[in-house]
């Protein structure tokens, strides 16, 4: 009698649970099932995604065991709970009637799968929660990030604009802040001074820098018209935030640290030069 070829499946959303060793848990549950089962699961079947969200089924793992199933590598899945495998309802009922199309049996450990039609109404109801926690998680991230915000906090921004440099909370005593990197703020100062005093155009404001040999944000010696553009454009007062509801495009108004070019005495006014 052949044996059964068992493989497991198991997933963390954020690179924290990732580096948290949360997946641990679910593997040693699915290690121990396996066994129980008279199941060997080698490392070769096992698929763990580390950091990636239920929201997508593009997966370096999952995309391995589905390549695996299609081709008849595998009998049984053993998964955690249907929320591992997505938190979309409808990715979770694609999965499953792939599988079993496939002719493999999917086996959660919290619940049977299939025994009546009591259980595929429990899948369904499992996978609506779960969609509904996501939902309300992100809910609750972006008013939390827009209540920060608000408040003028810098935890919400994805970056430092040119011509700062961000502080964290830990490094900074309890409280994130920017701090102006005097090289980058001269360049702003420069840029607002030819362009607004001077009416150069973006490409002999190119070739200056380049003569200088200052560097662009990214490191480099090569200007573009668009990094020229950008440079003291990311660091308006009053900047807008990089984070916005997918819901609504308005962006909220973040409080900013002093701007490079007001350093110096050139006026924030010459913006209008650039326009």
């Amino acid at each position: 009698m052949n044996s059964i070829r068992a493989a497991f499946y198991a997933r963390v959303s954020s690179e924290q649970q990732a580096t948290a060793h949360t997946i641990e848990s679910q593997i040693a549950a699915l290690s121990e099932r396996a066994r129980g089962d008279g199941a060997s699961v080698p490392v070769e079947r096992q698929f763990l995604d580390g950091g990636y969200s239920g929201a997508t089924l593009v997966r370096p793992a999952m995309d391995r065991l589905r390549d695996l199933a299609a081709v008849g590598g595998v009998d049984r899945i053993y998964v955690h709970s249907p929320d591992r495998l997505a938190r979309n309802f409808a990715y979770q009922v694609l999965l499953i009637d792939e599988w079993r199309r496939a002719g493999v049996e999917i086996v959660f450990l919290n619940r049977s799968l299939g025994k009546s039609p009591e259980d595929d109404l429990l899948l369904q109801v499992q996978g609506i929660v779960s969609e509904y926690e996501r939902a309300k998680i992100m809910e609750r991230s972006r008013r939390g990030k827009k209540h920060a915000a608000l408040r003028g906090s810098l935890n919400v921004m994805a970056n430092a604009p040119y011509g700062y440099h961000y502080v964290t909370v830990h490094d900074g005593g309890g409280e994130a802040r920017f701090e102006l990197v005097p090289d980058q703020a001269d360049v702003v100062r420069d840029i607002f001074t030819w362009v607004g005093q001077e009416r150069c155009s973006l490409g002999e404001v190119c070739r200056r820098l380049q003569g200088d040999g200052r560097l662009t944000a990214m490191g480099k010696r090569i200007w573009s018209r668009q990094s020229v553009w950008r440079s003291p454009e990311s660091c308006l007062p009053g900047q807008r935030s990089l984070w916005q509801n997918s819901h609504d495009a308005a962006h909220e108004e973040v409080p900013a640290a002093t701007a490079p070019w007001q350093i110096g005495g050139t006026s924030s006014e010459q913006l209008t030069c650039l326009g």
